[in-house]
């Protein structure tokens, strides 16, 4: 008796959607490493995390969001736009690659800060207000680049101290370093979510938010600050993306968004709001990232990667919607 109610509460309190999530996630390695022995060399990690990282910031920054019952859909054409505006100081202007790198942070905080002041003040729908600040990102990336892609100083080069960042190089080893950014930046954002003031009332908002309102809280103050939380994060995305591949295209970047906030879906964050969970934003990363890069391995076309993405992110939210019809009712 003791035991059930020992593994109904390990059970409840990791979530049972991350649970079912992590099983996916070790199904889909035990899959590909048995599939395919060369999926199994060390390059192949690298790799994973190399698409991990950028993937990993974008999606944390739409945890936050989604929580509060919105959606960023500037995501991904804003990490290139702010990533080459930060590069074209660097390498047109001559800037210090640090210089380039505060303006692409920069650069994605002031467009989340846009982007929560048209939801909220100006009430328009997250749909609708992210979706032109993801046409305009798109727009000016062109604009001030010429059409030409940008790439940030190479490794070797007087600035191209940055790409360490993520990855550096021991012998003839690659140590993938930005791993421990990842998990880092994923227990502070844990910790915000869960043990501070903003963090709760991110959740209350998406829940309720009337009733956080009629409590006396500055609903707007916290609201927009989710969006910003997911600019910041976007030009942190923007800097990982830089730092590990070779270059960044204008006009590109749309569809990226997606897989950002399939992530946190997958990884259990509602579509309705109120609850998430930055944890299973990562392992949702992992998914997305495991499917890119182990589906070449066993023979399918990347089209198939979207086809299976999308029948785990239908499960992933059935199992959402199945759980938010028992809570109602409980209630």
């Amino acid at each position: 008796m003791n035991t059930s109610i020992s593994k109904k509460s390990i059970i409840k309190g990791i979530g049972t959607q991350k649970i079912v999530v992590l099983l996916v996630l070790i199904a889909l390695l035990a899959m590909f490493s048995i599939l395919s022995p060369t999926f199994r060399n060390y390059t192949t990690l690298i790799t994973l995390f190399s698409y991990s990282y950028y993937i990993t910031f974008m999606a944390i920054g739409a945890t936050f969001v989604i929580i509060t019952g919105g959606v960023d859909l500037s995501l991904g054409t804003g990490m290139m736009c702010y990533g080459l505006l930060g590069g074209v100081l660097v390498v047109e202007k001559g800037f210090p690659v640090i210089v380039g790198m505060l303006v692409t942070v920069l650069a994605g905080t002031l467009f989340g800060l846009i982007n929560g002041h048209l939801v909220v003040n100006l009430r328009i729908p997250p749909f609708i207000a992210t979706l032109g600040s993801m046409m305009f990102c798109r727009g000016l990336g062109s604009v001030v680049v010429g059409g030409m892609s940008v790439t940030w100083p190479m490794k070797g080069t007087a600035q191209g101290w940055f790409r360490d960042i993520f990855r550096i190089k021991l012998g003839s080893v690659v140590v993938p370093i930005g791993f421990l950014w990842v998990i880092l930046l994923v227990l502070i954002m844990t910790y915000i979510l869960n043990h501070t003031k903003i963090g709760r009332y991110i959740i209350a908002i998406g829940s309720n938010e009337e009733a956080v309102k009629l409590s006396g809280v500055s609903v707007k103050k916290y609201h927009i600050t989710a969006y910003v939380i997911s600019g910041f994060f976007t030009g942190l995305a923007a800097i990982a993306y830089a730092a590990t591949f070779q270059a960044l295209a204008p006009g590109t970047g749309a569809g990226l968004e997606l897989d950002a906030i399939g992530a946190a879906v997958i990884g259990g964050t509602s579509m309705a709001g109120g609850s998430g969970s930055v944890a299973g934003t990562l392992i949702g990363v992992f998914i997305m990232a495991l499917l890119k890069t182990g589906l070449p391995f066993v023979g399918l076309q990347a089209n198939w990667q979207q086809i299976i993405t999308a029948i785990v992110l239908v499960v992933a939210v059935g199992i959402d919607v199945i759980k938010n019809k028992r809570l109602a009712r409980q209630r």
